[in-house]
């Protein structure tokens, strides 16, 4: 077929890598703008654009599918249109441009956890299944019918950043199949069943870590903003960023928050057990082990609520 693909992210790249590798016709690749990126600022193409380049494919750059884009696109008579994280909106009149229309392959299982952040909502939520799903897009969000879904059991101490990498990988086998279904005329689509939940952007403040939260809750919200936008405490005043942390073989009696300095790390009390800190950035310091950066805390320090102090 011939396609045009919409991606930004690395967790874009398997997809367009596998779907070049099947042998379509990949008219150009939408991305996102160059981003300054770094404490000098360069300009540094996107995950996908990097890949596009590598691959030999036409680059077109739009922060949005605005009237310009949709005359691009429109100019290069794609058969079917593909998104992956792209970072925008397709509307109208370009969502009906290609013959087949678009569809998208998004990381939940929907119609649970629609929206920017699938994996990590569900991560937060303490889903311990999640999956991927390739879907016709239409005006609503995430609302399309489904053309095929995978189904993936969440480790016990992985990330959102492990997880995504997982579903990149293995979501990239189930949209190729998908194309060539909607190809050869075999593909069908299902409505979604079941009631929707909306999978919101995160912001800083949603990787605040509350103490007091038993440590099952605590955890679920480590792994759900790792990486991004990242988990954080306060330590008198000033904001600790929480890098690498799991749950405690050590079931020491601690107070929401009081720490404790172990062999491996610190020990951080929650509403119930505690958890084993093993990596942390302190504000406007580089990235240690834990249990270094705790040897030089004085007293018997307790980490406060993670929505004030300053940016690490």
């Amino acid at each position: 077929m011939r396609l045009v693909f919409a991606g930004t992210p690395s967790v874009a790249v398997p997809s367009l890598r596998a779907l070049h590798a099947a042998g379509h016709d990949i008219a150009a690749v939408v991305t996102r703008p160059d981003a300054a990126l770094g404490r000098k600022r360069v300009l540094t193409p996107s995950p996908v654009a990097a890949a596009a380049e590598e691959l030999g494919l036409a680059v077109i750059r739009a922060a949005r599918l605005d009237a310009e884009a949709t005359e691009r696109i429109a100019a290069l008579s794609p058969d079917l249109a593909v998104v992956v994280a792209y970072g925008g909106l397709v509307r109208e009149p370009l969502l009906s441009l290609p013959p087949h229309g678009w569809i998208n392959l998004h990381f939940s299982l929907l119609p649970r956890w629609r929206g920017a952040a699938p994996v990590q909502r569900a991560l937060m939520a303490g889903d311990r299944v999640t999956g991927a799903a390739v879907f016709q897009l239409v005006p609503e969000l995430d609302a399309g019918d489904v053309f095929g879904e995978i189904r993936y059991e969440v480790p016990a101490d992985a990330t959102a950043g492990d997880v995504l990498e997982a579903l990149a990988d293995s979501g990239a086998g189930l949209l190729v199949d998908v194309v060539a279904g909607i190809a050869d005329g075999t593909a069908t689509a299902v409505a979604q069943e079941g009631e929707p939940t909306h999978a919101a952007k995160l912001a800083i403040d949603d990787g605040a870590l509350s103490w007091d939260e038993p440590v099952e809750r605590v955890l679920d919200r480590f792994r759900g903003v790792t990486p991004e936008p990242g988990a954080h405490t306060v330590l008198d005043g000033a904001r600790v960023k929480i890098l690498a942390a799991r749950r405690a073989d050590d079931r020491t009696p601690l107070a929401p928050g009081e720490l404790s300095p172990v062999k491996r790390g610190v020990l951080v009390g929650t509403g119930t057990d505690p958890i084993l800190v093993e990596r942390v950035q302190p504000a406007g310091k580089p990235a240690m082990a834990a249990g270094d950066w705790a040897r030089g805390l004085r007293g018997r320090p307790v980490f406060g609520d993670g929505d004030s102090g300053g940016e690490a």
